[in-house]
């Protein structure tokens, strides 16, 4: 019975090279720790951390930018810590008004 199946299988698949490179294919793409599944996954996850470089990148050369505004312009310097950290000289007084 087994004969019989295995003779009508053709030649060219019943060779042992055919079949070794066919399991090693099969194997490589499906079972690996390197499969096709995982490589598609670490591409994305690649071009995700390359678009969040490009991006903290810009951000590093705005923050550079405005410090060197800030160190170079007292006035910018007073604005700024008077509005965010609500400083003031001595003898002023400052109301915040907080949006409910």
């Amino acid at each position: 019975m087994i004969n019989k199946v295995f003779k009508r299988i053709p030649p060219f698949f019943r060779n042992f090279y055919f079949l070794a490179v066919f399991f090693f294919l099969v194997w490589m793409l499906f079972f690996d720790s390197n499969d096709i599944i995982t490589q598609s996954r670490l591409t994305g996850k690649l071009a995700d951390l390359k678009e969040a470089k490009t991006f903290y990148e810009e951000r590093i050369i705005e923050v550079k930018n405005d410090r060197e505004a800030l160190l170079n312009d007292k006035k910018l310097l007073e604005k700024i810590a008077r509005e965010k950290y609500f400083m003031k000289k001595s003898g002023e007084e400052i109301f915040v008004l907080v949006e409910e």
